[in-house]
């Protein structure tokens, strides 16, 4: 990680917790030593980042800081802290992480009023109680391919148990209910597929690029989608 993006996670790390948080926690999170922490600490201290603290003890954000105004409704505020806490339970720990850290970002800047719109919100989402059958699915890293347009080569089951491998050009990780799919041209049907995360026997990320652009196969599937006559 590089030093400047560091010092932006520290704050993101900061600006989410509920108490002061020790370097020895920040290191632990960030995947760095406590003296890396610690000299990240003075460095932004010195440039006027109001953390206050001291090693040992631990480390907090003053709220309100490089937060701009935003003129936000109560339904509004509502509406974020519900997309959050799905993704929370859904999506995957680099998803999770994301969305703490816009509720935390929405907390710092919202009035005094609106504060329990976030800390105790009045409409929820039942948490997963229960471990999910792909999660031994980089789904993060998944997600990370279709942004750059890469290749997958995957065996899958289907939903009558025929077993295929197949390359595949993903673009879109899609959040269905309970389930997680990959929308992607299959090379090998020649066609768009969507394939359940866990029916993935096997995924390798291949260095490959797909010639087309992915944002490409995507409008094109959503388009192919779109035309297709609804059940009444």
């Amino acid at each position: 990680m590089r030093r400047a993006d560091r010092l932006f996670e520290i704050i993101q790390v900061l600006r989410r917790a509920s108490g002061p948080l020790t370097a020895e926690r920040i290191a632990a999170e960030l995947e760095t030593s406590k003296r890396t922490i610690y000299r990240d600490i003075d460095a932004l201290v010195a440039q006027r980042v109001p953390i206050r603290g001291e090693a040992g003890v631990g480390y907090v954000l003053e709220r309100g800081f490089d937060m701009p105004p935003l003129m936000l409704t109560s339904d509004e505020v509502e509406a974020v802290a519900l997309g959050a806490q799905w993704v929370i339970a859904h999506a995957d720990p680099a998803l999770a992480r994301a969305a703490l850290d816009v509720l935390a970002k929405i907390a710092a800047i919202v009035p005094e009023d609106l504060r329990p719109v976030i800390d105790d919100p009045a409409v929820g989402t039942p948490p997963l109680n229960r471990e999910r059958a792909d999660d031994a699915v980089d789904v993060a890293r998944l997600r990370r391919w279709c942004r750059e347009g890469r290749k997958l080569a995957i065996g899958y089951i289907d939903e009558t148990g025929a077993a295929s491998e197949r390359v595949v050009r993903p673009f879109l990780v899609g959040y269905v209910a309970t389930v997680r799919v990959v929308a992607a041209w299959c090379e090998l049907r020649r066609d768009f597929r969507v394939f359940r995360t866990d029916r993935l026997t096997a995924v390798a990320f291949l260095d490959e690029r797909y010639p087309e652009r992915s944002v490409v196969l995507r409008r094109r599937w959503l388009a192919m989608i779109r035309q297709r006559p609804s059940v009444q």
